[in-house]
């Protein structure tokens, strides 16, 4: 770059005119007393501790099942760590229930997995060749005691990766404007959109990856000013643990060069240099993930609980993701509606003849342009929207198939790009008010509003996720389309009507359950676990027939469902036991009850005979006796009540 345009350039990369000056300028007296990075860092800690405390009370909710709390490796402790290290994030899950990868392009994120074994193993019970034992205790601890755990180290982390936020942008970024990191930093860390991640214990793997980027930019820069190889080594090494925690860390790849010509002033060429090191990382990372879980299946799922596109034409697949885009940045500036779900049919498929389509192309064609343009002043607004956009980019599904909508917890990493960006324009606001203590007040009181506001989303939120129960039927409430959320809420008001020792509002309760799972398969006929759930709900209001026919509908959907036979096995024996409760007073029904239970479960010798029974001596029908009877007597030799009623037929 000739020196014409780097005289240029040097002053495009101011984010604000220099000439303003910020709220708070570093070198000279603090209009405020937290100006220090100290102040700064103890203040961020106790409003996260506000905004998310209320958490560490919560229990276990939706994906922790299958990571957590199924997942083998982690119950195994410190013996499931090579397991962990050397499978895909999902593999426990897929070997318990005899099933294929489903997500395409696998999940291999052990860090966080690690951790939970980890947890697993210092503060509960550990499972190894399918027993369990005890770790530092004389006896289990209840259900809740590790949870509590795991939500406080979420918690602490999410502090800590803000905390790094804060070091990197005030030290590296922002030198002479400090408050603007700040307010990153600040509108980060009360975001309600983030209460998915925090308060869900899986997306630790989010808030690890966000941590790690911050420590490489941290050690990356600090090696950029020192040359001292303990810096590179450590950025290097931090980059890698932002592998291990998600594949988003591939984007550094591009953010780092940006920073390096934005902050640095490096040229272009010296800025893609600099990344080399960084390259290699990702390399070995790729290396290590495609022999841990090869190249797996991309094809297109069939299963629109992973394909939520399934039903769309091309077209209709193309214009709902980008629509879905805008569903991002609303959220981003107004999280004021959230869900744990955005599964089908959600957000319904839309096509180009639909407005919002288009302001969202507009919109993000924009933004594309000017972090172009942008870059090329050296702004850090072009970094702020890298960020965003790049990220973003990933969860899309334009390229990637995630088997998912969206989700908030997927928004995570660009929120950044967005706060930064707020931040610099409140700073710029700020810079419009020439007098100092008219500055403080408006600072102040925008920060409380903010900070009162989102602090209180935070709190009910964080209640709404106390478990899956909770947060499906809050969220069903507000999305009341969403197939997911109709299932998962019906099952949540089952677990409720347990409970109940009336049994006037059981039925109530167990009715409702039935309307939203009657409604889940009207919006997907195919869904294998409102059927599974529905035939609980009757078969707890004593509605046996009904129970069965909705296990028979899962029959048809997925003759080989583990679930199943255990339904099955409670059917008949329900059956059985009533029948026998209606022989003395009602012959012929029960009759028909030890038809169902055999039904239910053909090859039991004790239904067959107790049927058997039936038919001779009730319907008298001898030939369906003489069946059921030779049919016992194959499944159990020589027992003897099908010997006795085979001997009638002798007698003759």
């Amino acid at each position: 770059m000739g020196k014409k345009n780097r005289k240029k350039t040097d002053t495009a990369n101011q984010p604000l005119p220099a000439e303003k000056a910020t709220v708070i300028q570093a070198g000279q007296s603090p209009s405020y007393s937290f100006n220090s990075f100290r102040f700064q860092a103890i203040l961020l800690t106790i409003i996260g501790l506000v905004c998310f405390a209320n958490s560490f009370k919560n229990l276990y909710a939706l994906d922790d099942q299958v990571v957590i709390l199924k997942n083998e490796y982690v119950q195994e402790g410190f013996a499931g760590l090579p397991k962990i290290f050397s499978s895909d994030a999902i593999a426990s899950f897929y070997e318990q229930y005899n099933s294929e990868q489903q997500l395409s392009g696998g999940r291999y994120r052990p860090l966080s997995i690690a951790t939970f074994a980890i947890e697993q193993q210092l503060f509960d019970t550990v499972r190894t060749d399918n027993t369990v034992k005890l770790i530092n205790q004389s006896e289990t601890k209840p259900p809740g005691t590790l949870a509590y755990i795991r939500h406080v180290v979420n918690v602490i982390s999410y502090i800590l990766s803000v905390l790094a936020l804060l070091y990197f942008l005030r030290n590296f970024i922002f030198k002479e404007q400090p408050l603007i990191a700040f307010l990153t930093s600040l509108l980060f860390i009360i975001h309600p959109i983030h209460t998915e991640v925090v308060a869900n214990i899986k997306s630790l793997d989010e808030i690890f990856s966000f941590l790690f980027f911050m420590l490489t930019f941290i050690f990356a820069f600090r090696y950029h000013e020192t040359e001292k190889k303990k810096d590179l080594w450590l950025a290097m090494a931090f980059y890698f643990l932002a592998f291990l925690s998600k594949e988003y860390a591939i984007t550094l790849l591009v953010l780092l060069p940006m920073l390096f010509y934005i902050v640095k002033k490096d040229t272009l060429a010296k800025s893609v240099t600099r990344a080399f090191p960084y390259l290699l990382v990702a390399v070995v990372f790729l290396l290590i993930r495609t022999s841990v879980i090869g190249i797996t299946n991309t094809a297109e799922s069939s299963d629109i609980q992973n394909n939520p596109f399934f039903f769309a034409t091309d077209i209709e697949k193309l214009a709902t993701k980008i629509q879905i885009l805008l569903h991002y940045l609303s959220l981003m500036f107004y999280p004021n509606v959230l869900s744990c779900d955005y599964s089908y049919n959600t957000i319904p498929y839309v096509d180009f003849s639909n407005g919002w389509v288009w302001l969202s192309l507009f919109i993000y064609t924009g933004m594309v342009v000017a972090m172009i343009i942008l870059f090329r002043k050296r702004n850090i607004i072009s970094f702020a929207l890298a960020f965003y956009l790049l990220h973003l980019f990933l969860v899309s599904n334009l390229v990637f198939d995630l088997g998912a909508t969206m989700g908030e917890r997927l928004a995570y990493h660009s929120s950044l790009g967005f706060v930064m960006i707020i931040a610099i324009g409140i700073n710029f606001l700020l810079q419009k008010i020439n007098q100092p203590i008219l500055q403080k007040i408006t600072l102040v009181a925008l920060c409380s509003v903010l900070v009162f506001w989102s602090a209180a989303k935070d709190i009910k939120r964080n209640k709404e996720w106390m478990s899956a129960d909770t947060v499906a039927l809050a969220d069903v409430k507000k999305y009341p389309n969403s197939m997911v959320l109709n299932s998962n809420s019906a099952m949540a008001l089952i677990n409720l009507a347990s409970l109940q020792s009336d049994s006037v509002k059981k039925i109530k309760i167990l009715d409702s359950a039935v309307a939203n799972l009657k409604k889940a398969v009207t919006i997907y006929p195919l869904l294998v676990n409102a059927y599974l759930n529905m035939g609980v709900a009757y078969a707890q209001e004593g509605n046996l027939d009904k129970a069965k026919e909705s296990w028979d509908s899962v029959k048809v959907i997925s003759p080989n469902d583990p679930i199943l036979p255990q339904h099955y096995e409670y059917l008949g024996i329900t059956y059985y036991n009533k029948a026998f409760l209606s022989e003395k007073t009602d012959p012929k029904m029960a009759v028909y009850l030890f038809e169902k239970a055999t039904e239910c479960d053909p090859n039991n010798a004790g239904y067959l005979n107790a049927v058997a029974i039936g038919y001779y001596y009730v319907t008298k029908e001898p030939e369906k006796a003489r069946q059921a009877w030779e049919k016992s007597l194959r499944l159990v030799p020589n027992n003897q009540p099908a010997l006795i009623g085979m001997a009638l037929f002798n007698k003759k």
